[in-house]
């Protein structure tokens, strides 16, 4: 519990608070947040899934950010949770969802008034499910589901978080101006093709989201960090 307390901490919580399973506020009483939240609800042939990966890429190869935390809600949803380093205004952090939300999934609800949060693991009271965050690898493996039937390891949470980086002030404030640079832009003429985007290789692809990330692949995955893949749902064909 040590450990995984430590992650959570460092992540995602504000001076004073605890990592006890219940609901968090993402905002000081003076109005500073660092955690950034971003639900993807169930959607029809697992388009939520896919969603969220496209955004999580886009975080990454287009913003230059670390990677971040995948969770499934226990619920209705999957979530991505951003870690700021430092933390910024809630004014700043509603303009960043604002324009990252614009740009890559606009078709997607989300929820900018949004204060507390149920911070994994934690049981979801009205299903009974956990949520819990989740290896980015398992793909659609928990797609039809949200949740889990059992409380995850603390140990596998832990690891899952260990790896993780939080953005810094001078990435932030790169991404913002990127995304204010990509909604203020002119489109393209359609008779002018995009450039592909150069091939990445193993080493760049770390940190990427999978969207068919095979049972092989997540038990391999799963293996290299010394985790045993016990939960159902990740078994489940």
């Amino acid at each position: 519990m040590q450990k995984l307390t430590s992650e959570l901490q460092r992540l995602y919580l504000l001076p004073g608070q605890q990592a006890d399973g219940q609901a968090i506020e993402l905002v000081t009483a003076n109005g500073l947040t660092r955690t950034l939240v971003i639900d993807f609800h169930k959607a029809p042939e697992e388009q939520h899934w896919a969603r969220l990966c496209d955004v999580a890429n886009a975080l990454q190869t287009e913003l230059g950010l670390p990677a971040p935390a995948v969770s499934v809600s226990g619920g209705d949803c999957y979530r991505l949770w951003l870690s700021l380093a430092q933390p910024v205004t809630e004014v700043q952090a509603k303009q960043f969802l604002a324009l990252l939300h614009k740009a890559y999934f606009e078709d997607e609800p989300i929820d900018f008034g949004r204060s507390r949060v149920d911070l994994p693991p934690a049981q979801n009271h009205a299903t009974g499910l956990w949520a819990a965050f989740v290896n980015p690898s398992m793909g659609g493996a928990l797609a039809e589901d949200l949740g889990l039937e059992m409380a995850p390891p603390e140990a596998a949470q832990a690891a899952f978080l260990e790896r993780l980086g939080s953005i810094t002030e001078e990435e932030f404030t790169q991404a913002l101006a990127t995304l204010r640079r990509k909604h203020d832009a002119v489109p393209a003429p359609a008779s002018v093709p995009a450039a592909a985007p150069p091939a990445k290789s193993d080493a760049e692809r770390q940190g990427l989201l999978l969207r068919d990330a095979t049972l092989e692949d997540i038990v391999r995955h799963l293996h290299a960090m010394g985790i045993e893949p016990t939960f159902r749902h990740v078994l489940k064909h």
